[in-house]
């Protein structure tokens, strides 16, 4: 028995990483302002929702995991396969507007949290974004893979500075599992976004793809199932210690909007320096690290979706149109953040909005293709698998609905 759980465990931490980077990355400079917004106005009362919130996470990155590992394939190459190059060419043009907005915006959490402290952004986000150039055009996966669970462990500053806080543990408990509903416009868009924010269909596409890269198949995807679902729990006690640290410091003292994330960094200042520097350590390494992500995970997704080969371990002459692709996203993405007057907070929202239109058809995909038999074989979802996976298209069909036209609605207004 021991010999046989000591297998087990060496197996986790040999497919450790696609997982649980995945999940916690969903942490990124626009999850940070979701979240602080729900603290920042309505306290305790939005945490309920992350206990959905996780399960639909689960549901679709298992869904995603299981079938890289079975069929070898990313969910792109999949999509073209199964549905056609013209349909393949829609959703690749979608996504790959989404992701860059989304790029915008990490760049974005990357300029701000560093203009706290004085340091102007046209020095911050050049040299972000020829670190992130570096990282992935000169690594290879394993050393890439590396780096990126080094950056999930920093997330671990906003557990602290949310203890250092001193919340109200006791509401915090209760509305962790009490459900409120505020029949009010700005509550009802909060909560959509928080579903918007943490269920993004990049994460989708860039889980199965690093699923494919690291070789994981369908004999260690069991090890590769706890990882996803650690992955997703983490990265909602993150968002937990998010919504405490605001709730305690700013909702508690004045409830109020917030202009964007560094400004919930500064109401920590009261709480100590330890407090605020911890929550803005924490902001630029979401910032940075999913302005990593996302431009490897869009380059992932449009080369398997067209044909083109793709992966950090190819050389550039190997891969030139995932490196070319790669590198416009970062140049585009930083450059617009260094137009004079860019709207940061509204690319942030944005960002959200374009999510949320994109992931029920990419969950639509998704399911039909994993109960598909001759690619799945024995690994089809079973019939309260799809239950819930259906459900979860219809729920997010609707919130997309919902928050597309507030949105957009507050966006034009």
């Amino acid at each position: 028995m021991f010999k046989r759980l000591r297998y087990h465990i060496a197996v986790f931490f040999s497919v450790i990483g696609p997982g649980f980077i995945t999940a916690v990355v969903d942490n990124d400079a626009g999850g940070i302002f979701t979240y602080s917004q729900a603290g920042a106005k309505y306290g305790y009362l939005p945490l309920w929702t992350l206990l959905p919130i996780t399960l639909l996470l689960i549901v679709t990155q298992e869904m995603c995991s299981r079938m890289g590992a079975v069929t070898g394939k990313g969910l792109s190459d999949l999509i073209r396969e199964e549905f056609g190059l013209r349909t393949t060419f829609f959703v690749m043009l979608a996504l790959l507007g989404a992701n860059l907005t989304n790029v915008m915006a990490n760049f974005a959490g990357v300029a701000s949290s560093l203009e706290l402290f004085g340091i102007s952004r046209y020095i911050t986000v050049p040299i972000g974004a020829l670190i992130v150039w570096l990282l992935v055009v000169k690594g290879s996966y394993a050393s890439v893979e590396r780096i990126f669970l080094f950056a999930t462990a920093l997330y671990v500053c906003y557990i602290v500075s949310g203890v250092l806080v001193k919340p109200d543990w006791k509401e915090a408990a209760i509305y962790s599992v009490r459900p409120v509903l505020l029949f009010e416009p700005d509550y009802i868009k909060l909560l959509i976004g928080m579903v918007g924010t943490s269920v993004a269909p990049w994460m989708q596409f860039y889980l199965q793809a690093a699923i494919v890269e690291k070789g994981v198949s369908a004999k260690e995807y069991a090890e590769s199932r706890i990882e996803v679902i650690v992955g997703c729990v983490v990265m909602t006690v993150i968002a937990f210690f998010i919504i405490v640290a605001c709730a305690g410091a700013i909702w508690s003292v004045h409830p109020r909007d917030i202009k964007d994330s560094t400004d919930a960094a500064l109401a920590l200042k009261p709480f100590g320096n330890y407090a605020y520097l911890l929550f803005c350590a924490g902001l630029f390494n979401a910032s940075l690290f999913a302005a990593c992500i996302l431009p490897l995970s869009t380059a992932y997704t449009v080369c398997e979706g067209l044909g083109f080969e793709s992966g950090v371990n190819k050389r550039w002459n190997e891969a030139p149109v995932f490196y070319w692709l790669f590198t416009l996203l970062i140049a585009i993405g930083g450059g617009v953040i260094l137009i004079p007057g860019f709207p940061l907070v509204r690319m942030i929202l944005l960002s959200q909005v374009i999510n949320g239109v994109l992931l029920p058809f990419v969950l639509i995909y998704m399911t039909l293709i994993v109960n598909r038999k001759y690619l799945m074989h024995g690994w089809t979802n079973s019939r309260l698998y799809n239950a819930v996976a259906w459900s979860a298209v219809a729920i997010m069909i609707g919130l997309t609905v919902a928050l597309a036209g507030i949105s957009l609605r507050d966006i034009s207004g």
